[in-house]
């Protein structure tokens, strides 16, 4: 028996999800269906709303309803530090640790070749004019400790060290091949309070 056109979309849509293969993206829409049409409709309504209003963010690159987020517009934050993070979930992470009080730029991605992710892909050029704005005086490189993330570190560090910018990297408080959306705020603050110069 074939499911119904509209129940394998749904199925479909759902194996976009990170993580999720045919077979749970199937068990999630006859769950949705079957128990909770409710619930079907209100992740349809806040996917729609958030595909609508969501946006990046025109200085940080964040995701944001404003054309520059409330971070960015905070008089109370450092303009003198700013931190490179690859995506939204590792800026919130920084933030949960309560260590930072300066601004951030999101990547939104980190370089791979073999995946053609190179420096244009996640923003290169507007992180370099972000960070020699004339305000900024220590770039805090904040990158996942996978391999990746490592690589677009050392890429970033010497592009903005070339141009007489003061580049750290997060210290080794963060597990290797970790990434920080899923590491513990008390080790975050621990690397941020111990980050390192990039080596030369």
């Amino acid at each position: 028996m074939k499911a119904p056109a509209a129940l394998e979309l749904l199925t479909a849509a759902l194996k976009r999800l990170p993580g999720v293969g045919p077979k749970s993206a199937q068990r999630f829409a006859y769950h949705l269906l079957q128990h909770d049409r409710e619930g079907a409709a209100l992740i349809a309504r806040a996917l729609h709303e958030a595909g609508e209003r969501i946006r990046h963010c025109a200085s940080c690159n964040t995701f944001t309803e404003l054309e520059v987020c409330e971070t960015c517009t905070s008089s109370r934050r450092d303009a003198t530090l700013l931190c490179v993070v690859e995506t939204p979930a590792d800026q919130l992470m920084v933030e949960q640790t309560l260590s930072f009080g300066g601004l951030y730029f999101v990547l939104m991605g980190r370089l791979s070749p073999l995946d053609g992710i190179g420096p244009r892909e996640i923003n290169l050029d507007r992180l370099v004019a972000r960070a020699c704005d004339g305000l900024v005086r220590e770039v805090i490189l904040a990158t996942n400790f996978t391999q990746e993330g490592e690589a677009t570190a050392h890429y970033i560090g010497e592009v903005l060290r070339a141009r007489g910018l003061k580049v750290t990297r997060l210290a080794r408080g963060v597990p290797v091949g970790s990434e920080l959306e899923y590491v513990d705020p008390g080790t975050i603050a621990h690397a941020l309070r111990d980050r390192r110069a990039v080596d030369e």
